[in-house]
């Protein structure tokens, strides 16, 4: 990661303008061309260093619903459970977790109802009960890591 790559990580989780052109706009701030913030963005993401790029809705305020959502999954069938759960377009960042609920993984639907219905899919296509943690109250942080 060069200094380029840090001024953007940096400017980046402060927020995106919202403009016509948001990745001029940042390499104005930052003293570049455009065409070297979306090309590093990029590298990042084909790298590796950046596992997503992209806005953050607020589901519920939207009109939509999700919940957080667990399982215990046998490790010979982690992987196979893993493909089971991506594979459904309504599941966000799946991740595993050395707990004995060891695979997380977040549900973001049009409705509550629709919540309940991949639930009971991905039960019936594993063969494994999902935990539903739906919220109960919500906060804020203003997550920022300096790089």
């Amino acid at each position: 990661m060069d200094a380029l790559d840090r001024k953007i990580l940096n400017r980046t989780q402060l927020g995106i303008p919202v403009s016509d052109q948001p990745f001029a706009d940042i390499a104005n701030e930052l003293g570049c061309e455009e065409q070297q913030v979306i090309d590093k963005l990029q590298t990042m993401l084909d790298d590796g260093l950046l596992t997503r790029f992209g806005p953050m809705f607020d589901a519920a305020s939207l009109g939509g619903a999700f919940t957080l959502s667990a399982m215990i999954v046998p490790e010979d069938r982690f992987e196979q459970v893993t493909d089971i759960v991506n594979g459904f377009r309504q599941v966000a960042h799946n991740y595993k977790r050395q707990h004995k609920l060891n695979m997380w993984f977040v549900i973001a639907c049009e409705s509550q109802q629709e919540i309940q219905t991949v639930i009971k899919d991905i039960e019936q296509q594993s063969g494994i009960q999902v935990f539903d943690f739906p919220k109960q109250e919500e906060f804020y942080v203003g997550l920022y890591l300096p790089v």
